[in-house]
């Protein structure tokens, strides 16, 4: 037995299909604690951005410290060796770029 359409139209489909969407796409930014984009589309969300690159940064920076944690917890002869060489180098540049992005999200 067939289904009942549920629109009459393709149009119809298509016109639900895009509320969906964008219903969808509303409720994962809201998941994601990002403000709302402003309701007249020519204007700049610089709210939004900005909420967006502190999340970034504080993403990072709990990064960084993480790594840091793990470098403190290894042996002393872990720490001098090549390994906690590469890792250190990957801690300062996460740091360096959490610090360019704070200068972005401030300004």
């Amino acid at each position: 037995m067939p289904q009942p359409r549920l629109y009459r139209n393709r149009a119809e489909q298509q016109a639900a299909y895009r509320k969906r969407t964008i219903r969808s796409q509303e409720q994962l930014l809201r998941q994601a604690g990002l403000p709302a984009m402003p309701a007249i589309p020519s204007m700049p969300g610089n709210a939004r951005w900005r909420a967006a690159l502190n999340q970034a940064h504080c993403l990072l920076v709990q990064t960084a410290s993480e790594m840091q944690d793990y470098h403190d917890d290894r042996s002393e002869q872990w720490q001098e060796g090549p390994n906690a060489d590469d890792l250190t180098e990957r801690i300062e540049a996460i740091e360096d770029t959490a610090a360019q992005l704070q200068a972005l999200a401030d300004s």
